[in-house]
């Protein structure tokens, strides 16, 4: 069998951990697994990368660095503004999220990462950027 190749769709199910502290951030258990078509860019490219070749049953664990994950922090993507620029039925906290249009007219999405008594600091950047991820994953079906 040649294994799972880029045009395929494939089912995988998976746990990802963070790797310097072992908790688990995302799994597919207690749900269906995650189905994506190999080469079109749906999942980051280290999970990707570890499908590659494996055949239906395979299980393997790898380590995605930043570079193959969600990258690193951009220091452009964090800024503030002044609380009384956000809508006023939003009461701010720190680890929120909140929809944003840019200036271009595209929508963002912005986690608060602090508030002050005047001030509100977002970041666009990915929650799981800088972070080396462990996965582990079972191919469970190619089409």
């Amino acid at each position: 069998m040649p294994g799972a190749n880029e045009g395929n769709k494939v089912k995988v199910d998976y746990t990802g951990k963070y790797k310097d502290s072992g908790e688990v951030f995302d799994t597919s258990e207690g749900r269906e697994p995650l189905e994506f078509v190999l080469g079109q860019g749906m999942v980051i490219a280290g999970f990707e990368k570890a499908i590659i070749g494996l055949n239906p049953g395979d299980k393997t664990s790898i380590e995605v660095p930043p570079e193959e994950g969600y990258g690193t922090s951009r220091p452009e993507l964090v800024f503030e503004v002044r609380k009384e620029q956000l809508p006023p039925n939003i009461a701010p906290e720190v680890g929120m999220m909140l929809e944003v249009a840019t200036e271009s007219g595209e929508t963002a999405y912005m986690r608060i990462a602090d508030v002050s008594e005047e001030m509100v600091t977002l970041d666009g950047n990915h929650p799981l950027a800088d972070k080396t991820l462990l996965f582990d994953l079972e191919l469970v079906e190619v089409s």
